[in-house]
């Protein structure tokens, strides 16, 4: 047993627990075939100067276009935070659920009222199975009174919402629409998209749509992302026909204000709070511990899958008692700067050197002179203020084999130019999503 899975880290809460066995770079390349999806943008990525991929909702997604000697992700970084930047996140699949029992449909699936998005809006929502896991956090848009699109993270939500309605029997289509999202970030983007598709857009409200035109195609937009800066998503109408037209047109507005086209940064992501379906949480995963909570409302009448189970886990949170073993926090810890994606969950260890959780989403925070991270440990240690040790890799480590001194920290990182809607709940008061 030269490389255990740490089995003195308590993973008890899940079936199947993450492999913490640290590998590290292993030397691998990654092989393009027709059994994953290419999409619409692909091809343009990599004229862009894509040179990584990863693999997502089993689609090639471009995670790298400046390379490592030029800046590598960092300098991704500061076109974000500094000037305005592009991303394919045609991964993002768009799952349509159409028809006149749509609003009864979607609401039986994701925990937060459906009823009170109005047409013409998106939320942010999550869908639990019967155990109260979290299946999906997806942009969830509401284009009309009887269609909503879900933009879904990486797990296979068109399946799971087919299979429900088998026994539902809900008046719906539920499939998956020829439409692929660009994501324009940064302070520049408003200035960016309006004159890509005209001023209106500077009066879209945060999870706001506008159906417009940009080089003729019909699109989209919403004022979203996966940041904590101004941003935008441009939803593209039959894209394997139009990838081309909105992508051209966004490069050439675009070099006024300095466009690059980057990967998603998960770096400004982290420091925002924003989680990482897959990477942070997953099926077996609770709401109640990755700080989703807010998303269990107390005053929704209305049934929905996982209503009970997650019902009596806040009735045990309400009594003062938490019913899981570990919970997710944020930290801030030292060693050399963090500037890449991690390639394994990092051992987390007490203030006596003994191991007891792991780092999913690390990286350097240049705003904030640290590395920051998400991270699980056990609920006993989760408090705000409590030291511990992490495990880094000899990259990142001071001294190899030593690990660094570290201490759990509120969330957010840094506040958001557009406060998601876990900032908005916060500075509220409230513990549910309106």
């Amino acid at each position: 047993m030269t490389h255990p899975n740490h089995p003195n880290i308590d993973q008890s809460d899940r079936v199947v627990p993450y492999n913490l066995r640290q590998s590290g770079r292993t030397p691998v390349e990654l092989l393009i075939s027709t059994r994953v999806r290419k999409s619409p943008f692909w091809h343009l990525s990599i004229e862009a100067g894509c040179w990584r991929a990863t693999i997502y909702n089993r689609i090639y997604h471009p995670r790298g276009y400046v390379k490592p000697e030029d800046g590598g992700m960092m300098a991704e970084y500061d076109a974000l935070v500094n000037q305005v930047t592009m991303w394919n996140v045609a991964v993002e699949r768009q799952i349509r659920v159409e028809g006149p029992d749509a609003e009864a449909f979607v609401n039986y699936v994701i925990t937060r009222d459906a009823t009170k998005i109005k047409p013409g809006n998106g939320k942010y929502a999550i869908l639990c199975n019967e155990k109260g896991g979290v299946l999906n956090d997806p942009v969830l848009l509401r284009l009309s009174e009887n269609e909503f699109w879900f933009s879904i993270s990486d797990s296979d939500l068109m399946l799971w919402l087919q299979g429900v309605n088998v026994g539902k029997k809900h008046d719906v289509e539920i499939d998956e629409i020829d439409v692929c999202p660009l994501q324009i970030q940064g302070p520049l983007s408003e200035n960016l998209m309006a004159k890509l598709a005209g001023e209106a857009v500077r009066d879209i409200p945060y999870y706001g749509l506008m159906e417009t035109q940009i080089g003729g195609v019909a699109v989209v937009i919403s004022q979203t992302g996966f940041t904590g800066e101004k941003g935008y998503e441009i939803y593209v109408r039959q894209a394997h026909e139009n990838a081309e037209l909105v992508w051209n047109a966004a490069l050439a507005e675009g070099e006024e204000f300095g466009l690059q086209v980057v990967a998603p940064a998960h770096h400004r992501r982290i420091a925002a709070g924003i989680l990482s379906w897959g990477q942070d949480m997953d099926f077996e995963t609770s709401p109640f511990q990755v700080n989703l909570s807010y998303q269990v409302p107390r005053n929704k009448n209305a049934d929905y899958i996982g209503k009970a189970e997650l019902e009596r886990q806040l009735a045990i949170i309400d009594g003062g008692d938490f019913p899981f073993k570990m919970r997710m926090v944020g930290l801030v810890f030292g060693g050399k700067n963090i500037t890449d994606y991690a390639p394994d969950f990092w051992l987390i260890a007490d203030t006596d050197g003994e191991d007891m959780g792991y780092v999913t989403s690390p990286w350097w925070s240049p705003e904030l002179n640290t590395n920051i991270a998400l991270g699980w440990v056990p609920f006993a240690l989760s408090e705000i203020g409590t030291k511990l040790k992490v495990r880094l890799p000899e990259e990142y480590s001071e001294s190899p084999g030593v690990p660094v001194s570290g201490e759990i920290v509120d969330l957010p990182f840094r506040e958001s130019i557009n406060p998601n809607i876990r900032e908005v709940v916060k500075k509220k008061g409230l513990d549910y999503a309106d």
